[in-house]
């Protein structure tokens, strides 16, 4: 499918709002999954492969421990990227002093690369992600990748890092319009479509919206 990045960052962020996180993330994960359909990366699809896999399960399973010294993890096992990347965000001025931010078990990394842009243009220096065969840099409005596509579209990777030690390559090209896989398209609708039913106890708990503990 061709569409607009604003159509994927409206239909992205409903989705995410139907997989039950809150809607100041949700808008968050609409304009990440837009910066990287605007540069030609799968993002609409790589976000319904992650809510797909993280569906019904509660978001603080997926939030990192153990932020303040030591390694993230989650307490399920397995990081998510946007909730990873939004705590990321909120202390970007820690990459200025020389902190590196280092994950493990994560699913879907290029899926950070969006809150690492956002801490880089607060910052108005490069800031990097890396992971395994893989190095991605960024200010903010460029994107540089160093490694295969193969490694950069992984669903899963053991560790990264995160660090304001970075230089820009050669930015890939952006585009206008984003190119969305029907399936990946099908799957984001579903999870948006949540979002339209009036909420009931019995639909918040099977994931339409966030849960009894909504409080947006």
């Amino acid at each position: 499918m061709n569409l607009s990045l604003n159509e994927i960052e409206a239909m992205c962020k409903r989705a995410a709002r139907g997989a039950g996180l809150p809607w100041g993330l949700a808008e968050e994960v609409g304009a990440a999954a837009r910066l990287l359909a605007g540069v030609a990366l799968p993002g609409p699809e790589q976000l319904a492969a992650l809510l797909a896999r993280n569906d019904l399960r509660p978001v603080a399973a997926l939030a990192p421990t153990a932020i303040e010294g030591g390694r993230w993890r989650a307490a399920m096992g397995r990081l998510c990227p946007l909730v990873s990347g939004s705590a990321l965000s909120d202390r970007a001025a820690q990459l200025e002093t020389g902190t590196v931010f280092e994950m493990e078990e994560v699913d879907f990394p290029l899926l950070l690369l969006p809150f690492v842009a956002a801490a880089a243009q607060r910052l108005d220096r490069p800031v990097a992600l890396d992971w395994p065969n893989m190095r991605l840099v960024t200010d903010g409005r460029q994107i540089c990748a160093t490694g295969t596509r193969q490694e950069m579209l992984r669903d899963h990777v053991p560790w990264l890092r995160c660090h304001a030690e970075a230089t820009l390559g050669s930015p890939l090209a952006p585009v206008r319009r984003g190119q969305v896989t029907d399936d990946a398209w099908a799957q984001l609708s579903t999870f948006a479509h949540r979002t339209y039913a009036p909420a009931t106890e019995a639909s918040r708990l099977r994931g339409a919206g966030a849960g009894l503990a909504d409080n947006d």
